[in-house]
């Protein structure tokens, strides 16, 4: 008998990958700043402003922090990323950034430079993200975490962690620490896109035991 065909993977190089969604874009084939890198699969929704998410989602980014985001992970419509260049001088009696605008003010610039920086902000693996949820600068999101819509994530998120609020909280964990390890030890999203096309139903919805057994090279 003639051998089953190979297992047909979705494209992560499509921009629109939902036939008649334009709202929807794969963010990696989207992204063109050197200081954003977003892994395979990852996605954004919006009705009105899907493909302006370097513009209108990551914000104050001058640089050189950058924002990672992992593969896999699903940001809905309004997600915001504030970055370090949002910050403002608190050690005087203002904060306004006064040689912005220009003029003699420039002078000054210098009141403006080395100000605090909390670094990359970084997101995992299969991290979802909801609706109008901020993330703050240099915060780090874990693998398999959830951000509830309208969230202010101001501090970072462990794996499989649910948060939500103003300032975001713990929730609860996805699962115990035990089956969170076996699970970061699987990391199913650096499967061959091949092999995890076998084996979408176990990712989807199976066992932690399960997964481990789909995984390539199990016994």
């Amino acid at each position: 008998m003639p051998s089953a065909p190979a297992p047909f993977p979705a494209d992560p190089t499509v921009l629109h990958p939902m036939p008649g969604q334009p709202r929807v874009v794969q963010l990696k084939p989207l992204v063109t700043s050197e200081l954003v890198e977003v892994g395979d699969y990852s996605y954004y929704d919006d009705p009105e402003h899907a493909t302006e998410f370097e513009t209108r989602n990551v914000l104050y980014h001058y640089g050189p922090e950058r924002l990672v985001i992992g593969k896999f992970c699903a940001l809905a419509t309004g997600v915001r990323f504030i970055m370090n260049g949002s910050n403002h001088r608190m050690d005087g009696p203002s904060t306004f950034p006064f040689p912005t605008l220009g003029g003699s003010w420039t002078d000054h610039f210098d009141l403006l430079t080395n100000l605090p920086n909390r670094g990359d902000t970084v997101i995992g693996n299969d991290v979802w993200i909801g609706y109008e949820a901020v993330i703050m600068p240099g915060v780090r999101i874990g693998h398999g975490a959830i951000i509830s819509a309208r969230s202010v994530v101001v501090s970072d998120v462990p794996d499989y962690g649910i948060v939500g609020g103003n300032p975001a909280r713990l929730i609860r964990t996805r699962y115990e620490e035990e089956d969170i390890a076996r699970l970061l030890a699987v990391a199913w999203w650096d499967w061959p896109a091949e092999h995890l096309t076998r084996h979408i139903r176990t990712v989807m919805s199976g066992t932690v035991a399960e997964l481990e057994a789909a995984a390539p090279g199990a016994a």
